[in-house]
Parts: structure tokens; C-alpha cells; sequence
């Protein structure tokens, strides 16, 4: 079953998938012109859900956040429920005081984030759910209005069990919390032209030193290897979803110097971009 509603002012969709056997996300191909954010919640066994061409297991009962430019498949769609909706429908970013999500489940987090649901919380989701599709079926003036709280109270209780998942021990007080998140956001939107910390301590009003040391606080990585670590993601992507070059990779990556971009890629990776890429290629040509 899939459900959908477009907002009759700003044209935005939200859709809701429900036992779909073809439930996927090809971002620069099929879906490059659909801008939507996910929320995938797997009701069925663990299975095996490949995003970017990296394979990782889900568990059951896990909430799995998805980002606009992610291309993902599942080894049982059938068994997922999914959200998905663009920022014509509901901009997390202009909303961000209201859901806290920005840079944490959406737009930043330092690896790929997977959020358990214990047995309260599922009959929590479960509700959420019917409630769900009853205003998809109700049909009148306010339905988008509906909807749109509904997602946001959905939004937010994602919210919590991350941050209580990811964040157990720390404690961190939101100011420090909301400077990671905001940390995030500014590498996601200036990683290709920007690579130093002092430029995002700097937007940030801090020292690089005090950003690396609120970073380990909570996180083992580092706002460098954070930042590294997106250009690389971005670079893979490009590798194995376009024809572009590595020379032309690395210019769209803010990289002057291709030979730095590729010793780069390879300390990180230990192939070139050019046997990644090759890697990859023969690794598809073998399934």
C-alpha cells in the first residue's frame, strides 16, 4: 500500500509505504528530481539494507533515517513501513527549534544511524501509524495541517530514542548538543568548498580546539575526520554513480590539486579513486 498527499500551497509531498514489494531510492538516477527525506521502520526480521552499495544489517524493529541524496535498497521491502516526505511538505531546517533533528538524524550524523525500538516504544509507532493512515483517508480542508503534526510528532519521538540511544552516558546539556547538531548541518551544506575545522569553529563563534573537545565528548571522531569522512562519502557516491572523473570529482569537491584529492581517497580507503571505482564495477558485474 502506498499512500500519498500534496499540499495544496506549496505542492509538497508525503508519502506513507506499507507492505511494498518495490520499495527502493535510486538518487542519481530514477529518483535525482525527487528530494525525500526517509523514515524506514523495519516490522519483519533482521534483513540486510544496502545503502550507498555498502550492505549493513537491520535489525527488527529498527528506525532507520535516510538522507535526500541516499540511494538504498532492501533485501525485504515488504517488510518495511516508511515515511517519506520533501521540504515543500515539511522543512526540518525551519522547523529545527520544534523536532531537533537537524545534524542528528538528518543532515550530519558521523555514520549511519540505527534506532531500536524497545517494546513501549513500538506500540508507541504502532498508534502513530493508524492514526496515520486514517488521515490519509480523511480528505478535506485539513488534512495536510494533520499530517504535518503528525509527522512532526513522529520526528520527535525518533528524536528522543536517538538521542537517548546514541547519547546514553553524557548527558549533554542541549547548548553543547546543539552546537554538534549545528556543526553537522554547516559541514553537510559547505563540505565541497570548505575542508578546515577553523572554518566551521569559526561560523560557530568557538576555537577548533574547544569544537574538537566538545566532539570527544560524545564522539570518537574528530570535526576533521568528520569532515573528511563527507567528502569521501560524497566522492564514492560520485565514483560509483556517475562517469565523472576523479580529476572532475575533485574539483566538484573544492580540491585545487587532484593528486592531493586521490592521495587523499586512498589514505582513507586504500584504493584510488580509479580502482574504487573499478572495484565496484567488477564487484557488480560478479552479482
Amino acid at each position: 500500500m502506498k499512500l500519498s498527499v500534496t499540499d495544496g500551497v506549496k505542492g509538497g509531498d508525503l508519502l506513507l509505504w506499507i507492505e511494498e514489494q518495490h520499495f527502493d531510492r535510486m538518487f542519481f538516477t530514477r529518483d535525482r528530481q525527487q528530494k525525500y527525506l526517509t523514515i524506514a521502520w523495519n516490522r519483519g526480521p533482521r534483513q540486510t539494507v544496502t545503502i550507498d552499495e555498502v550492505a549493513h544489517d537491520l535489525m527488527p524493529n529498527t528506525i532507520l533515517p535516510l538522507m535526500v541524496n541516499q540511494s538504498f535498497t532492501f533485501e525485504r521491502p515488504a517488510d518495511i513501513v516508511a515515511w517519506q516526505f520533501n521540504r515543500d511538505f515539511y522543512c526540518i531546517v525551519d522547523h529545527d527549534e520544534e523536532v531537533s533533528c537537524v545534524g542528528f538524524l538528518f543532515y550530519g550524523m558521523a555514520e549511519q544511524v540505527f534506532i531500536p525500538l524497545d517494546e513501549a516504544s513500538q506500540k508507541k509507532l504502532s498508534l502513530l501509524l493508524s492514526i496515520f493512515i486514517e488521515e490519509f483517508n480523511t480528505t478535506d480542508n485539513i488534512q495536510s495541517d494533520m499530517l504535518k503534526m503528525l509527522l512532526k510528532r513522529l520526528i520527535i519521538i525518533i528524536t528522543r530514542l536517538a538521542r537517548f540511544y546514541y547519547l546514553p552516558q553524557t548527558n549533554l546539556p542541549d547548548d553543547r548538543f546543539n552546537i554538534i547538531r549545528k556543526f553537522n548541518l554547516l559541514v553537510e551544506n559547505n563540505y565541497r568548498t570548505q575542508h578546515t575545522v577553523a572554518y566551521y569553529a569559526g561560523q560557530l563563534n568557538k576555537s577548533p580546539k574547544t569544537l574538537s573537545n566538545l566532539f570527544a565528548i560524545y564522539n570518537h571522531k574528530s570535526p576533521l575526520t568528520i569532515i573528511q569522512e563527507r567528502i569521501l562519502l560524497e566522492a564514492k557516491r560520485l565514483l560509483y554513480y556517475t562517469e565523472k572523473s576523479a580529476k572532475e570529482i575533485s574539483y566538484e569537491l573544492g580540491f585545487e590539486d587532484a593528486a592531493y584529492f586521490s592521495n587523499l581517497f586512498k589514505k582513507h580507503t586504500s584504493l584510488s579513486p580509479t580502482d574504487f571505482r573499478n572495484s565496484k564495477l567488477l564487484s557488480a558485474a560478479g552479482k
